[in-house]
């Protein structure tokens, strides 16, 4: 049992070490403007001036405190949130130094914002036409990490690509590591354009389902209880929610039958659909339950009955036809 002294000590490290991180960015920011605010006096004792440097630290320091303050507000939503993705962290750290640049490049040439933010819009638009493949991975990326479909952590399906755990979400590209263990990794431009479903959220609880066909020698009733019965022994599956049976199709072979049940992480899958499968074979070899058979049923066109004094005599006239040669000219 842990005491209130230990508790109240670990609070305050933490509360230390998350300071500790602000320090530096801090120290910057308010010597850049101590030096903008009193650059006449400093240009008097030193001989130069010392304010165009200054105010580009303190734009570079203003970005790298608010970098590290939206860091501190992520880390508190991990402990009771989900937590935001890295790479939303690094789009909001790069527009903060990207708009501190732009500050930076004014204040150098002597642009108004506007200007320096005109120009730096234009060689972006030229390297992104350069690099086009790169910058739709990377909004693709962008677009995922603010959406976030799924986090790390998360067992997704993406449509005809893979399915798996993802491992990391970056920039460019997503990792993800399948069930048969095989490391993957995908362009973010390729998932954005997939339908993606996610085993993880909003609960890692799910329910699956396995379709069974059964012969209509074992009527629907007696069906469902002998598999309903049969699920009480299944040691991977959830009892609660309980599994349940619904008659999805009677055909002319056999009866088909929709076994739910309800998993508790995705990853219990294959393991859970071999377990109901098995247990539910032997449930019907015990009951010699027979398998479903395909019945076909032949129609023959009946046969139009001969009476047999007309052919006798349809025979007799056309060899009483016949010429001297014995041929018979059709």
């Amino acid at each position: 049992m842990s005491h209130p002294s230990s508790c109240s000590g670990a609070a305050d490290v933490k509360v230390v070490s998350q300071f500790q991180r602000l320090i530096w960015p801090i120290i910057l920011l308010v010597a850049a403007v101590f030096v903008v605010a009193f650059d006449q006096e400093i240009e008097h004792g030193i001989g130069f001036s010392l304010g165009l440097a200054a105010g580009v630290l303190g734009c570079l320091a203003a970005a790298w405190l608010g970098s590290r303050l939206f860091s501190l507000v992520a880390d508190q939503r991990r402990r009771h949130k989900r937590p935001y993705p890295r790479l939303f962290r690094d789009l909001v750290a790069v527009l903060l130094f990207f708009i501190a640049i732009i500050a930076s490049t004014a204040l150098l040439l002597g642009q108004g914002f506007l200007g320096a933010l005109a120009g730096s819009s234009l060689i972006l638009a030229m390297l992104g036409f350069a690099i086009r493949n790169v910058v739709a991975d990377t909004l693709s990326g962008i677009a995922l990490g603010i959406e976030a479909p799924y986090r790390i952590g998360d067992w997704i399906d993406i449509e005809k690509v893979a399915r798996g755990r993802v491992i990391e979400i970056g920039w460019r590209t997503t990792r993800v590591l399948t069930q048969d263990s095989t490391y993957m990794i995908l362009p973010n431009s390729q998932i954005a354009r997939r339908r993606i479903t996610n085993y993880s959220a909003p609960k890692p609880q799910y329910r699956a389902q396995v379709s069974l066909k059964i012969a209509h020698e074992l009527p629907v009733d007696a069906a469902k209880t002998l598999i309903l019965r049969t699920l009480r022994d299944a040691r991977l599956i959830q009892t609660d929610p309980a599994p349940d049976v619904r008659v999805h199709e009677l055909g002319n072979d056999g009866n088909v039958y929709a076994v739910r049940f309800w998993l508790s992480r995705f990853e219990r899958d294959v393991d859970c659909r071999d377990e109901v499968l098995t247990l539910i074979e032997r449930a019907l070899r015990d009951a010699k339950v027979p398998p479903p058979r395909l019945q076909i049923e032949l129609n023959q066109r009946p046969r139009l009955a001969i009476d047999q004094a007309e052919h006798k005599a349809e025979v007799a006239r056309v060899f009483a036809a016949l010429p001297k040669n014995g041929r018979l000219d059709v």
